[in-house]
């Protein structure tokens, strides 16, 4: 014989009506709200799933695509939204998704930041992060507006998950080791070289924190392999990486867009020794950065005029909803 606790039941049913109807309140919420205007600067792969990940955001509105050659030879899944050359031809947007090579990225944030608009973009040159803050920050606070710079998944969300291991274990060591998978920024890099018509970026683990550069690249005609190998390896990008490079007929044929991270700290908490954590992923490199990048274009609407990084705001800022909602969801 089964016995059912009515009361139980009773009260599963009270709560179950209360989130069907905290669902509906949250989605008229949302549906009345408005919505941020965000504009896409640049539109190679980051650009193109910044678009997807804009679409499958109910708190954005995409204002338009900036790109290159404007609305010339506009791509076919781009023809509902406004495709310019310039960001001034757009209406009432909040903020632009920088989605272009890293060496580009100071120009833009600063020519866009003048115009009253917030940037976002993922700034992935390590070494130059702390200058490239300190001077956009001067630009913001002149401007009224929010730069949040260095966010992709690395350096991004990566660095929230250091700071928070290091904060866990605050003596110790940490490593992070990529890969294998293709690196955007180096491929990027290895494409600007001249005598490269294509170029694919590999990055490989060795541990520790140590990584192998496998560079495959399609020639233009009558360059050298040779002279293109100098340049790459004398570029800060890989000087400080064992780099080894090699020409290959067709870049496509090999170009594969996964990558992943492994992360691990050991170290001490309190007096306690031999405290370790990890964190690992396997992802579609590109697709991540424009999730990140979308993230903190809705973050950037909650700070002061500034430039930050991702481990300065609060990540509950870069979820959409009510923070008492995400905090009930999520603690």
């Amino acid at each position: 014989m089964i016995f059912y606790n009515f009361a139980l039941i009773k009260n599963d049913a009270t709560h179950l009506q209360y989130d069907v109807l905290r669902l509906f309140i949250n989605y008229n919420k949302v549906k009345d709200m408005k919505k941020i205007r965000a504009a896409v600067v640049g539109y190679g792969n980051i650009g193109q799933y910044a678009i997807q990940a804009l679409e499958a955001a109910d708190d954005f509105e995409i204002a338009g695509v900036v790109r290159r050659h404007g609305a010339e030879n506009k791509p076919a899944e781009l023809a509902q939204y406004e495709v310019v050359k310039d960001i001034r031809e757009l209406k009432d947007v909040d903020v632009a998704i920088l989605a272009t090579p890293t060496r580009s990225c100071e120009e833009y944030a600063k020519q866009i930041s003048a115009l009253g608009i917030n940037t976002v973009d993922s700034f992935d040159i390590h070494t130059s992060i702390v200058d490239y803050r300190r001077t956009l920050s001067e630009e913001c606070k002149k401007n009224g507006t929010v730069s949040i710079i260095a966010a992709g998944w690395d350096p991004g969300s990566d660095s929230i998950v250091r700071t928070l291991m290091q904060s866990l274990a605050p003596k110790g060591l940490s490593y992070t080791n990529f890969g294998p998978g293709m690196s955007m920024g180096h491929s990027v890099c290895v494409r600007s070289k001249e005598g490269v018509k294509d170029a694919l970026s590999m990055t490989i683990p060795k541990g520790e924190g140590l990584h192998r550069r496998m560079v495959y690249v399609e020639l233009e005609e009558g360059a050298k392999l040779e002279d293109v190998t100098a340049a790459i390896k004398a570029d800060p990008y890989f000087s400080n990486d064992e780099t080894h490079v090699f020409a290959v007929p067709s870049v496509d044929a090999v170009r594969d867009m996964g990558h992943g991270v492994h992360l691990t700290r050991k170290g001490v908490s309190g007096k306690t020794q031999n405290q370790r954590m990890e964190f690992t992923m396997s992802i579609n490199n590109p697709a991540l950065t424009g999730q990140v990048l979308v993230n903190v274009a809705r973050a950037t609407m909650r700070q002061q005029p500034g430039c930050y990084t991702m481990v300065e705001i609060p990540v509950i800022d870069m979820l959409a909803g009510e923070r008492e909602e995400l905090i009930a969801h999520l603690v």
